[in-house]
Parts: C-alpha cells; structure tokens; sequence
C-alpha cells in the first residue's frame, strides 16, 4: 500500500527565516482524493514537492520532522508519485509531443510496446488532439498543462500530485483534465491530490480537503466541531494543516473563515468592480471596432508566429488597442495568444503585417516596437510573461524590482518599488529569491517587476495566474487604477472573471483573424 504519513513534517528554503511548512502532520490512505487549499504563500507547493521527492538537498533548504510514502523516503521511492507542476514549462523534456508523454514510463522501464499504448490513451484522456510528432515548442501554456498531466498518466503513477493543473486551461477544457484526472486515479486505485485556488470544479470529486496556513495569519482553528479565527504572534513557523476533513464538513464548519483566508469556494465572486461600458456598443466589442484614431497600438494586416516555422500561428488580424484602456484578448488554447502579447510587447517579430505604436506610446522613438532599445521598451510597453520565472534575473525580490529604475536612473523609482512591495504583499519576501516563490508570489513580482518602470503600456499574459480570492481582488484594483491613470493595459486571460472585471474591450482570436 503507498500511503502517505508526515509527522511534524516542516520545510524552511536555504536563506529564509521563516519556514514554508511546519508541524504537519498528515496520514492519506492509498485511493483518497484530496484537495489541498489555503491562500497564495501558504505552502501548498511546497507539500506537493516534498511528497514527490523533488525537494532538493540540504544547499536548498532545511527538512524537519518525517515525510514517508510507503514506509520510505520520498527521494528513493520517486518513480511512485506523479507531479504535475504550476509551470508546465518546467516539465517539458522532449522535442516531440509523444516522445515527451512516454519519458516517465520509459524510464521506469515499461515495455516499449506498452509505452506507446499509454501514450495514446493518456493524449486522449487530457484531449490534446495533436500528432505523436507535434513539436512541444509550439504548445500554449494550456496544451502544455494537458501534456504534464499525461505524462504522469502514462507513467501509471500510484500517487498524483497536480499543482494547479487548471491554471492556464480555457473554461471548456477545465473538466476535461479534471476528469481525466479522477479516471485514471480511480481506475488504478492511485491516491489524487490536487492544489487548486478554487474549489468548485473539484469539490464534487474528492473525498477530503486539507486546509494549509499560517498559525499567525487569521485562518481556521480546528477545536471540536466547530471553525474560529486565531491570530497568534508572528514567528518564523510556517504554515501547517488548520483544517481536515469531508468537503461537506469542511465548507459547512469552515467556508466563512476560509473565505477570509482567501480560498476561493462556490458562490459570489469578489468585488473588483466591472469593465466600463464602451459608449455606442455592447461591452464586449471587437479591437477592431476601435477607431485607430483613439489606438495606442494598431495592429495592421498582422501574422504572429515563429520565424522559420511552416506557418503562422494566426494571420489576417486588423485591430486597434484602444489608448488607456483595458483589453482583454481571449480565446482557445492554442489560438495564439501568449504569441500575439510577444509581438504587441516588441518582443517578437511579426511573420508578416506590423505592429504600429501611437504617439502617445512611443514618444518619439518612433512606430515599430521591435526597433526600439531596451531602455526605450522598458519605459513604453511592459511585458508580463504567462511564465513569471522567465523574467527574473536576480538573487532577491527587492532587487528584481529596483532593477529596472536603477537601469533607467529613475529617482522615483525607490518609493514605487516600496509602494509595489506593500501593495502586493510582498514586502516580507524582499530578501528571498524570486525562484523560492510561491506560484502565485511570482506572479505578483512579475507584474510588480515591469510597473516598477511606469511603462505608458501594459500586456499581461494571465495575469491573476495562481492567485487566491483576495490577492485577485487587489491586483485587479490596482490594473484598474492604472487604467484611471491613462496607462494602456492588456491582459491575456481565459478567466471570465477577469474579462468581466477588465474587458473594457474585448478581442476572441477564436473570432479575429484566421489560422
């Protein structure tokens, strides 16, 4: 039997005074289905890793306390626990899609003939309809979630772990990977335990839910049968499980204080405000309904794609950004737009057609993006990659955030990256490496990164990726604020929530252009 026991199991990353985890102490039999919740920073990542084994040694941190899956220690046993990461990116191994699934059952020595009888089945359980030959870099991020998870699938893992496996995923293919998931655990008998931000797509389909958090953050207080909220003394413990039990138990006891917390449960999102009407149209509008006129970025005849592949992403887009203003682009996985915000941020040449930027956003440095320097992009349109980690450059958050106003010798630039450390709750964290981050901190340091420079434009691919239901909320107000202020944002995004919130514009790639 592969069950799992930790007993005042903790965690602290090398460099950090306080703890990830402390005193959890947590026994799951083989075949449970769990959901792990608890607020952005709480250390639900960091669980996950610890029960795969990928932890790292003791230049990386500090254990504490036991951790056994089986009876052993989870470094010796890893080929039994599958982990699906936050970053897909991380997890791609192989240059072709079907090679990529059946590296995990390849090395776990698996008959070849079996392997690609896995492969298939798994490609088809998470739907990625795409040739055994596809190439892994020409992926979104959602196409790539689906790859991890069937890689893991393929492995016929005795426990899956899956960190947010549905952050990057379009609404349609949500329960598609969900039940895929609960499939394969069910039909195998393998323990399932997923971190997710919200609850409603998977409360209906496991059998407990642990509750992470810190004992000096308000949060759940297990006492008989009852839910409270304790604030401690802050210390340099770290979060441990607070609650423990049925989903029926857990929501009915606990829902009020977990909402607190900021776990996202069924009902009434947060107030965040809404998109403002467009005067003259329906809210949702097409970009190319703005008159270019009133653009900061006019997108002309364009094709967006990577040079030397076979063909465009997409082709034929005509739009315009419209100038301090909020767009959202959305669309399918795999329509193009993590591609689209590269070529809006100057940051990839256009396959055919232009990007062309307004005087207001260009200031002199003339029309074409991709012409400008890095000092000139940097203080007119910011980028937020849909992957945070693939912008940060330096050992501590502080320093990533004064990086680019010390660049631009901005004598502002001290006072807004303290503002920006407050406002997205990172100030606690300036001296830890941005890579020891939670999730859903570095996307919050991402953002933060690129409005350290008060760039004129922003393009933020996912932009509330991995954040809990209150750090949404403040992120989105402060989006909005930007807006007030005449700053041009666009935001990548499958989440309706953000559409709703931002979508002062709204373009579909699933409408505007052509493959």
């Amino acid at each position: 039997m592969t069950s799992i026991s930790a007993k005042g199991f903790g965690w602290r990353h090398a460099g950090r005074r306080r703890a990830a985890l402390s005193d959890v102490d947590v026994h799951v039999e083989q075949g449970e289905k769990l959901l792990l919740l608890g607020p952005s920073g709480a250390g639900k990542s960091t669980l996950l890793a610890a029960i795969a084994g990928v932890l790292g040694d003791d230049e990386d941190g500090e254990a504490l306390g036991s951790l056994r899956i089986g009876g052993n220690d989870p470094a010796e046993v890893r080929g039994v626990v599958g982990l699906v990461l936050q970053d897909p990116d991380s997890q791609v191994i192989s240059a072709r899609v079907g090679d990529d699934v059946a590296f995990g059952a390849e090395n776990l020595g698996v008959p070849r003939d079996e392997i690609w009888e896995r492969v298939r089945r798994a490609l088809d359980l998470v739907g990625l309809d795409v040739p055994l030959d596809h190439p892994t870099t020409k992926l979104s991020g959602g196409q790539k979630q689906r790859l991890a998870l069937a890689g893991v699938l393929a492995m016929g893992a005795r426990v899956i772990c899956l960190d947010e496996p549905t952050a990057n995923i379009d609404p349609e293919g949500v329960p598609v990977l969900r039940d895929a998931a609960v499939r394969a655990a069910e039909a195998s008998g393998a323990t399932l335990i997923v971190v997710e931000h919200r609850v409603e797509a998977w409360v209906d389909h496991v059998d407990r839910i642990l509750v992470l958090d810190h004992a000096d953050a308000p949060s759940v207080s297990v006492t008989g049968t009852g839910s409270t909220l304790t604030s401690a003394a802050p210390s340099t413990a770290g979060a441990t499980i607070v609650a423990d039990g049925s989903p029926a138990e857990i929501l009915a006891r606990h829902g009020d204080a977990l909402r607190d917390a900021g776990v996202w449960l069924p009902g009434p999102p947060p107030e965040v405000g809404r998109a403002r009407p467009v005067p003259g149209s329906a809210q949702f509008v097409q970009f190319a309904q703005s008159p270019r006129s009133a653009a900061a970025l006019f997108l002309d005849d364009l094709a967006i794609g990577y040079h030397g592949d076979a063909s465009p992403v997409r082709r034929g887009i005509t739009a315009a950004v419209p100038h301090a203003a909020s767009t959202c682009v959305v669309g399918p996985n795999g329509s193009g737009k993590s591609t689209l915000a590269l070529t809006m941020g100057g940051l990839l040449e256009p396959v055919a057609g232009s990007v062309i930027a307004a005087d207001r956003i260009a200031r002199g440095a003339g029309p074409n993006p991709m012409k400008w320097k890095s000092k000139q992009l940097a203080e007119r349109i910011g980028s937020v990659f849909q992957a945070p980690e693939h912008q940060f450059v330096t050992a501590t958050v502080r320093d990533e955030l004064e990086l680019g106003p010390k660049l631009l010798k901005d004598p502002a630039g001290t006072q807004r990256v303290d503002e920006l450390l407050e406002r997205l709750r990172l100030s606690h964290l300036a001296g830890a490496n941005p890579f020891t981050l939670s999730g859903g901190e570095k996307r919050r340091l991402s953002v933060a990164t690129v409005l350290s420079t008060a760039p004129s434009a922003v393009i933020l691919d996912e932009p509330t990726f991995g954040q809990d239901r209150r750090t949404f909320a403040e992120l989105l107000r402060m989006l909005r604020s930007l807006v007030d202020d005449g700053v041009t944002v666009v935001s990548i995004t499958h989440d309706p929530l953000v559409v709703a919130a931002m979508g002062d514009h709204v373009i579909d790639l699933g409408e505007v252009g052509e493959r």
